[in-house]
């Protein structure tokens, strides 16, 4: 049984990396208000904290996150509103999935187990999905007659297309890890033993690399989404600009002609 003192997240940084962790082990990580809460407050610590240079999230036991709490929920719908159920795409999906996607720097999903429902996109929103092959997706919402949240219409689109990403909202279903990969919403797939050392190395690299051009490529990204090509390429201008002005820049290239590996500051 879940301990109710125990706290819903973990919170750890070490060389660089953010490690927020989803400690509900037995309940298979499902969102709680106070998890909610939680989650979307050490992603904005994360953010604001220059020493974090990336991002990994990831689940307790044997599951990633399976969305909402809906114990919580049912008490919500009877009348008790007491755990926020009416306002919770709001004030906190919503906050969730934003801190993700503008998150200036990096962000893994070490997805260790299912993932289903809001779940599901919070991993859509990370930069990189890295898949326990145990592991799998589900978008779960229509499943309980609800529609989407957390960002799942706009970040499934981009993963898999519009006729895809209507299939799986539409008609969910569980996804394993392999065909993860084969549709895109997977960036690797390892053996369950090798999860954390695969998602060790590669928040490393991340953490060691050009931090302020990661989060200029990701504001590009998005920006473009949105924008036609001539206002786009007018903001990749601006986002040259200032990574060309930048000590990292700098580095990179002196580095570079001295045939030495850069050391970077994230500035």
């Amino acid at each position: 049984m879940t301990n109710p003192t125990a706290p819903p997240i973990t919170y750890e940084v070490s060389a660089g990396v953010a490690t927020v962790t989803l400690a509900r082990p037995d309940a298979m990580n499902s969102l709680t208000l106070a998890t909610k809460v939680a989650l979307r407050d050490a992603l904005h610590a994360a953010a604001a904290d220059s020493a974090v240079r990336c991002v990994v999230i990831t689940g307790s036991g044997r599951s990633f996150c399976v969305g909402q709490d809906l114990k919580e929920h049912v008490a919500g719908m009877s009348g008790d509103d007491s755990m926020g159920t009416h306002d919770t795409v709001a004030e906190h999906y919503n906050p969730i999935a934003t801190a993700i996607a503008a998150m200036p720097k990096p962000v893994i999903a070490a997805v260790n187990g299912i993932a289903a429902g809001a779940g599901s996109s919070i991993a859509f929103a990370c930069d990189f999905r890295v898949l326990a092959r145990s592991a799998g997706f589900n978008t779960a919402f229509a499943a309980i007659a609800f529609s989407c949240d957390t960002g799942a219409s706009w970040t499934l689109p981009r993963l898999v297309g519009q006729a895809r990403a209507t299939d799986l909202l539409m008609r969910p279903r569980t996804i394993s890890a392999d065909e993860a990969l084969t549709l895109g919403l997977a960036t690797s797939v390892v053996d369950d033993d090798e999860l954390a050392e695969a998602v060790s190395a590669l928040a490393d690299e991340l953490a060691q690399g050009p931090t302020l051009a990661y989060g200029a490529i990701k504001r590009a990204l998005a920006f473009s989404a949105t924008h036609d090509l001539p206002t786009s390429l007018e903001h990749e201008g601006q986002k040259m600009a200032l990574t060309g002005a930048s000590a990292d820049h700098v580095t990179a290239v002196e580095a570079f002609l001295a045939k030495k590996k850069p050391v970077y500051q994230g500035r």
